[in-house]
C-alpha cells in the first residue's frame, strides 16, 4: 500500500524547531499535521545509549564540537603528539547521552503493514576529563572512547535537542531485504506467524512492536539490514521460572495472565520468539499439555506452535 509519506528534510527540520516547554504529546500532533493521512502513535522510547561528542575547556565553554575531528586534526596522525600538547590544558571530553522515541502508524491490515518513526533526543553532558596524567592511549581510537577510564558525573552542557534519525515503511522494507540473508527471512516468519495467529486477529502489531534497525556490512563488503523485533511493553514479566516450569492449570493460568498484562493474546509466544532459546522450555511444555488432557490454546494458535516444534526459529 502506497501511502504519503513527509520528506525528512521536512521532519528534521520540525524536531530542530520543537520546543520542549510545549510537553512531549504536542510533537506527535505536529507529526500528524505533517502526514494527515497516516495516525501515528508514540509507543516507546528507548534510552541509556550514548554518541561521542566534543571538547569543552574548564569552563564548559566549547572547544570544538565533534571531538574526533579534532583530535584527527590536533594530533598530526599520532596519539603521543596530542597527550603532550594537551596534557596540562584542563579540557573535557563530553557525550551525547541519547533517547530514541519511536513512533509507529498502520497503513493496512497486516503486520508487516506499517510505518516506523525514529526521533532520537541528544543532551550533550560530560563524559570524562580529557587526559589524565596516570592514563597514556595507545591509539587515536583508545582516545576517544576508552574503555577503563575514569568518567565523571553527566552533567549537562547544553538543553536537550530532537534530531530525525529514520522513517522506514515496513512492508516495503520486508519486500526489498527479505530474501537477503537469514535474519530477514525469520522476521517474514514472525509476521505471518502474528497473522495468523489470535494476536493478528485481535491486536495491531505496530502497537505493541518495533523494529530495532542496523545498518552493517557482511563479511563480503556488502551493506546489510538487521532488523530485530523489540517489545513496546516496559514492565517486568516473567511466565515462569526456567528451571521449575508447571504444567496443566497453573501453566496456563500463567500464559493466559501474562497474556492479560502484555495486552494481546498469545504474547507469551512471541516473547519467546525474540527472546530466543531462553524459554524455549515453556514452549515445550505448553506442547506436552496440548498432547495429554489439556485444550487451553486457540486451533490456530496451536497450529502456529506445532509448526514452529516442527521448525524451531527465533528472531
Amino acid at each position: 500500500m502506497n501511502v504519503p509519506i513527509a520528506k525528512p528534510e521536512t521532519i528534521a527540520s520540525l524536531c530542530l524547531s520543537f520546543d520542549f516547554s510545549d510537553g512531549f504529546e504536542h510533537l506527535t500532533e505536529a507529526i500528524n499535521q505533517l502526514m494527515p493521512e497516516l495516525q501515528f502513535t508514540h509507543v516507546v522510547t528507548r534510552g541509556n545509549w550514548y554518541r561521542l561528542g566534543g571538547v569543552v575547556d574548564a569552563d564548559y565553554r566549547p572547544i570544538s564540537q565533534n571531538i574526533a575531528q579534532w583530535a584527527e586534526e590536533s594530533s598530526a596522525g599520532d596519539v603521543d603528539n596530542l597527550v603532550a600538547e594537551y596534557i596540562d590544558c584542563g579540557y573535557f571530553a563530553t557525550r551525547l547521552a541519547g533517547k530514541t522515541h519511536y513512533f509507529t502508524a498502520p497503513c493496512g491490515d497486516g503486520p508487516e503493514q506499517f510505518i516506523q518513526l525514529e526521533i532520537e533526543e541528544l543532551q550533550e553532558v560530560l563524559d570524562r576529563p580529557l587526559i589524565e596524567r596516570d592514563w597514556f592511549p595507545e591509539s587515536l581510537e583508545e582516545f576517544l572512547d576508552p574503555l577503563d577510564y575514569p568518567r565523571l558525573e553527566p552533567e549537562p552542557i547544553g538543553s536537550a535537542y530532537l534530531q530525525f534519525r529514520r522513517i522506514t515503511p515496513i512492508e516495503s522494507l520486508l519486500k526489498e531485504s527479505s530474501g537477503k540473508n537469514r535474519s530477514m527471512q525469520s522476521l517474514a516468519r514472525f509476521f505471518r506467524d502474528w497473522h495468523e495467529s489470535s494476536a493478528g486477529v485481535q491486536s495491531q502489531f505496530c502497537d505493541h512492536w518495533i523494529l530495532a534497525l542496523r545498518e552493517y556490512q557482511d563479511s563480503d563488503g556488502e551493506h546489510q539490514l538487521s532488523a530485530k523485533p523489540n517489545s513496546t511493553f516496559s514492565g517486568e514479566l516473567k511466565v515462569t521460572s526456567l528451571g521449575d516450569t508447571p504444567h496443566g492449570s497453573e501453566l496456563a493460568n500463567a500464559i493466559h495472565g501474562y497474556d492479560r498484562q502484555v495486552g494481546y493474546p498469545f504474547a507469551w509466544f512471541f516473547n519467546l520468539l525474540s527472546s530466543k532459546s531462553d524459554n524455549y522450555n515453556l514452549a515445550e511444555a505448553v506442547l506436552m499439555d496440548q498432547m495429554g488432557a489439556f485444550d487451553y490454546l486457540p486451533p490456530r494458535d496451536l497450529k502456529v506452535l506445532r509448526a514452529w516444534e516442527a521448525k524451531p526459529y527465533g528472531v
